[in-house]
């Protein structure tokens, strides 16, 4: 398992754009667009890949998932982040109860 301060390894595009010339400018946009989201935490992950995919339009999701590697579902949720009626929990990256469970329980009084 990987410590919570070690920077994410970085995805690798799978367009065919990147493919086929990996050298070309969309090539190195979407290497700089993946090293940044290696290095930001889980909500900065959602809210860039969901305002990149604001930015394409139709298809937009789709294309952000194959250029990061993240799961449709977490693009979605980061577009619906940005939307101004949207809640925000300041000072958080998960809602409270979120997360993976500790490995020991504390039990009171011991």
């Amino acid at each position: 398992m990987s410590n919570k301060n070690e920077p994410r390894a970085f995805h690798s595009c799978e367009c065919p754009s990147c493919h086929q010339r990996p050298d070309s400018p969309t090539a190195r946009m979407h290497r700089a667009i993946n090293r940044f989201l290696a290095a930001a935490d889980e909500r900065s992950r959602r809210l860039l890949a969901g305002s990149l995919a604001q930015q394409h339009g139709r298809g937009g999701i789709a294309s952000v998932a194959r250029i990061t590697g993240l799961s449709p579902h977490t693009i979605r949720r980061g577009r619906r982040e940005l939307q101004p009626s949207t809640p925000t929990l300041r000072g958080r990256i998960r809602r409270p109860g979120a997360g993976r469970k500790p490995v020991e329980k504390k039990v009171p009084g011991s």
